[in-house]
C-alpha cells in the first residue's frame, strides 16, 4: 500500500531513473524517499536533484519549490483513507477499528510534516491537519456502524492512540503498535456493548 515509500531497483541509480518514469513522477518519488529517511530540513535541492536525476531547471519546471514538493508527496499519501480497511466488505465495522492498527507506517508522514514545519498555514501543515480530522472521522463513522454509543468519543481516543503509537514508535525506536492493539482493543470492548456485535456478525 502507499505506506512504504520505497525506490524500485528501476529507479535507483541515475541511468535507470531516467529510462523508468517521467521526470515528474522520479522527483516526487526521491522527494517522498529522502523526506521519510532524513527528515525534510535535511535535504536539500541538490541532493534531491541528484536522487531523482534531474537538473534543477527541470526540477522548477515541475514545481515551485520544496514547500511545493513536499505538499504534493503528502497529497498523494494515502489519499482514500485506507481504503483496504474501511471499505473492505470483509470485515465487520468493528473488525475495522481494530484492523486499522496493523497497518501502518514508520512514521506518519503528516506527523513529520507538523514537527518540522512550524508554519500552521504552510500547504503541508494544511493537509496533515486535513488528513488527520478525515482520518479520525472515519473512524467516528466506523465507530457508529459498529454500534457504539458515543462514537465520536471512541473515534478520537482511537485517532489519539494511532498518532501517539506512531510517535513513540519513532522515539523509542521500537514497535509500540502491538501495546496500542492491545489498548484499542479494550477501548472498542468497553465501548461497543456485546449486543451491538452480535447484531453485526448476524447480518
Amino acid at each position: 500500500m502507499g505506506y512504504a515509500w520505497r525506490v524500485t531497483e528501476v529507479e535507483k541509480g541515475p541511468r535507470g531513473l531516467r529510462r523508468g518514469r517521467g521526470a515528474r513522477e522520479r522527483i516526487i518519488s526521491a522527494s517522498q524517499q529522502l523526506f521519510r529517511d532524513q527528515g525534510i530540513n535535511s535535504t536539500g535541492m541538490d541532493q534531491l536533484c541528484a536522487a531523482a536525476a534531474v537538473s534543477k531547471r527541470t526540477l522548477y519546471q515541475h514545481f515551485s519549490g520544496k514547500d511545493d514538493l513536499i505538499a504534493e508527496g503528502l497529497r498523494r499519501f494515502d489519499p482514500d483513507i485506507l481504503p483496504e480497511v474501511f471499505d473492505n466488505p470483509d470485515l465487520t465495522p468493528r473488525e475495522r477499528l481494530s484492523t486499522a492498527f496493523e497497518i501502518h507506517a514508520p512514521l506518519c508522514p503528516f506527523i513529520a510534516a507538523a514537527v518540522e514545519i512550524p508554519d500552521p498555514n504552510h500547504p503541508a501543515r494544511i493537509y496533515a491537519r486535513d488528513y488527520k480530522l478525515a482520518f479520525a472521522a472515519r473512524l467516528t463513522q466506523t465507530a457508529r456502524e459498529a454500534g457504539a454509543p458515543d462514537p465520536e468519543l471512541l473515534g478520537e481516543q482511537l485517532a489519539l492512540l494511532l498518532d501517539g503509537a506512531s510517535a513513540r514508535t519513532r522515539v523509542l525506536n521500537t514497535d509500540a503498535f502491538s501495546t496500542a492493539i492491545t489498548i484499542a482493543t479494550a477501548l472498542i470492548n468497553a465501548a461497543i456493548p456485546a449486543a451491538a456485535t452480535a447484531a453485526h456478525h448476524g447480518d
